[in-house]
């Protein structure tokens, strides 16, 4: 058995020691650098650029405009509507406006101090509950990006057989990524004619096909590399610097290194959508919530990135894991001149988490219920109903999480008055929203005697590497040593999509899956299971393409309806309960996190020691999403004024894993990536709550507003 062990990252040892090259470290003879000038208005018309200053300075070779791109200057991976270069607006503080390339990196960021630019300021929209009802335009079609709504039932009906009803508003704030690696990479010209990127990202055939339109050249002429990359979290799906070294590799024709500083990174990077979310919640005096209503308005800033997507996710999980029979949602996405938001961990599910999480311990007090037994109570079960109206039929396993976590919840003794306990649950759909969103895999025979694996999934450090090579080993018996993998480079593989949503595991697995069944096949066709080599099943095969099987695996899904949201988005869902013990210094309004529980159903565990690795970086990801971290744009430039959770920060953790598997993922796997994350900024605000009486509803809730909530409190 090769699933379910306690395998080792096939990455460990080598990064351990500091062996793998990562994009920040990569260097290539007679390199030009290259860097960005940016936009410092947040909205404004361009007049006037003088780069001769510039241009005219030791060591500069040129300077790219957008008069300088041949094909599309746009890009966005679902709407495109954001330019590479700016061309005669800016709409945000930050936004490119040339490339200066110079022979070294410090030729070329002094003469950014040398470009001179003319504005003409435009109308600033910096608030999205004004940005739909402005005149000024921050583009043609108007300032509402995306509008989705989720209807269910009766929602009057439901809230007339509800015994109480509880109304909060939730806000929460921007977020930067902070991965430890910033936006890098190289572009080459090859010796095939072909121009090269080798970067930091998480997707490589979104990348190819983007820079194909950029340049107007075929996607046969481009070839994307994965470099090693030091962490994603979403902030690395869309284009980063790809666009820009190709673009200088066309004009330039040698190679280009860029390499962003961490201010260039905070001011460029997307970030976490900030949410505003009023709830209302009904429910009868037996804990059985009867209805919600739900209003979400985000900010994503002046392009659409992920906008519509966090739109519409947000929404269809607003509920919860809870079979809630009447619901209604409206969710809105705003363009404003806000830095953009994008992708990140979680799709703004971790934003509805924190609201319905709290509503839950609000009608359990009102009712005077355990918020453990409201929670049992209303869990999805096998035959539920979600939001959506998806009847579930397999892997729900909420209520299994919830039971693990039980003991603790019942046994929990306070050491003071400062210790408060809390709850968090959530549900999470794996893949892409009710959209096709396959992955490919290829399964070759080498002449060395291996079975190679083929795949475009990028390994951001969440293990995808080592995952699929177990389900390969499972499926064909093989040991690891018999495995070569081939992977991130778009000349070796087939697209596997994007390493985000949770869905590599599942889908890119399942792709693996479906070639492995058939090179078993093969295998067993040619006498390999009866002794036979593979070596020597390599040498005896004329035709060399007939030791290639091609897999491919695309969720069954269902679009959802555009009025209600009807429909089954989701294939299959990861479910995980939260217990988090917390210690609070009323005086000061410092909380510490002492302890979490966590709980994970992911359907099957291929790997225990990767999964339990997962929920201890989502443990510390929101202990800095509930307590410290937030991106205020003009004042947030770098680390020494964006605070996040460091090792001294990091509770001890529980985790146990629950396995209700899912008949379509490989060997019953889901995926843990982002749910790992969801639940815990919720259980340490209810914890909060618990050990001092006062109920943030606002994150982060750092050691000032926690202090301010505490004096309020006292008056």
């Amino acid at each position: 058995m090769y699933i379910g062990n306690e395998t080792n990252r096939i990455d460990a040892l080598d990064k351990v020691v500091g062996r793998p090259i990562y994009a920040e470290d990569l260097s290539v003879p007679g390199a030009l650098f290259g860097c960005v000038f940016r936009s410092v208005r947040p909205h404004a018309l361009i007049r006037r650029i003088d780069a001769s200053a510039a241009l005219a300075s030791s060591g500069i070779v040129k300077i790219l405009s957008y008069r300088d791109i041949p094909g599309e200057n746009i890009f966005g991976i679902i709407k495109k509507d954001q330019t590479y270069l700016a061309e005669d607006r800016v709409r945000y503080v930050g936004e490119p406006i040339l490339i200066v390339l110079g022979q070294t990196e410090e030729a070329a960021r002094k003469a950014l101090r040398l470009i001179e630019i003319e504005y003409e300021d435009i109308d600033v929209i910096s608030d999205p509950f004004i940005s739909g009802g402005s005149r000024t335009l921050i583009h043609e079609k108007g300032n509402l990006l995306s509008h989705r709504k989720v209807i269910k039932g009766d929602i009057e009906k439901g809230f007339d057989e509800a015994d109480v009803i509880v109304e909060h508003t939730y806000t929460t704030a921007w977020l930067d990524h902070a991965f430890m690696e910033t936006e890098s990479g190289v572009g080459y010209p090859d010796n095939k004619g072909r121009i090269v990127v080798v970067s930091s990202t998480q997707n490589i055939h979104y990348k190819q096909k983007e820079i194909s339109k950029l340049l107007a050249i075929p996607e046969e002429n481009i070839k994307v590399i994965q470099a090693t990359t030091g962490g994603g979290f979403g902030g690395k799906l869309d284009v980063t610097v790809e666009g820009f070294l190709a673009l200088s590799v066309y004009h330039a024709k040698r190679p280009v290194i860029m390499r962003y500083t961490r201010e260039e990174s905070f001011l460029s990077n997307t970030k976490r959508h900030p949410l505003y979310i009023e709830y209302k919640t009904g429910a009868r005096k037996d804990g059985a919530i009867t209805a919600i209503k739900v209003s979400i308005i985000g900010d994503t800033g002046p392009f659409a990135s992920y906008g519509e997507t966090v739109c519409l996710r947000a929404a269809v999980h607003a509920t919860g894991p809870y079979e809630i029979p009447n619901v209604h949602v409206d969710s809105k996405m705003f363009y404003t001149n806000n830095p953009v938001s994008g992708a990140m961990r979680g799709f703004g599910v971790p934003q509805l988490a924190f609201a319905h999480e709290s509503q839950m311990d609000e009608a359990a007090s009102m009712l005077k219920l355990d918020p453990f037994d409201i929670r049992i109570k209303n869990a999805l079960k096998k035959g539920s109903l979600t939001a959506t109206s998806q009847a579930l039929h397999n892997s729900v396993g909420i209520v299994e999480t919830l039971k693990k976590i039980e003991p603790y919840w019942r046994k929990r003794t306070r050491e003071s008055g400062k210790t408060g306990f809390g709850l968090g649950c959530m549900y999470y759909g794996i893949g892409n929203t009710g959209v096709s969103n396959p992955a490919n895999a290829c399964l070759t025979i080498t002449g060395d005697g291996k079975i190679a694996l083929h795949t475009g999934a990028c390994e951001i450090g969440q293990g995808s590497d080592t995952v699929l090579a177990q389900i390969l080993q499972e499926a064909l018996g093989l040991k690891m040593d018999d495995i070569v993998l081939v992977r991130g480079d778009t000349d070796t593989s087939k697209d596997a999509g994007s390493s985000s949503a949770s869905r590599q595991t599942y889908i890119s697995g399942g792709a693996v899956f479906d070639a492995a069944k058939k090179m078993r096949q093969y295998l067993d066709e040619k006498g390999f299971y009866k002794g036979r080599s593979i070596r020597d099943i390599y040498n005896s095969e004329a035709d060399k393409k007939l030791l290639e099987h091609n897999g491919f695996f695309d969720p069954p899904t269902t679009p959802v309806d555009p009025e209600t949201s009807k429909g089954s988005p989701y294939a299959t869902y990861a479910f995980a309960t939260h217990m988090t013990e917390v210690e609070v210094e009323k005086e000061t309004g410092s909380c510490r996190v002492k302890k979490v529980y966590a709980a994970h159903d992911v359907g099957r565990a291929i790997n225990p020691k990767n999964i339990r690795g997962q929920i201890y970086g989502g443990i510390a990801m929101g202990v800095g999403f509930a307590l410290m971290e937030e991106f205020i744009p003009g004042k947030s430039g770098s680390f020494d004024n964006y605070y996040m959770p460091t090792s001294m920060d990091m509770p001890d953790v529980e985790a146990f894993i629950v396995e209700d598997q899912e008949p379509t993922g490989p060997f019953g796997a889901k995926g843990l990536g982002e749910p790992a994350l969801i639940p815990q900024a919720a259980s340490i605000v209810n914890a909060i709550k618990d050990a001092t009486g006062v109920r943030a509803f606002e994150l982060p809730c750092h050691i000032e507003r926690l202090k301010i909530l505490l004096e309020k409190a006292k008056r």
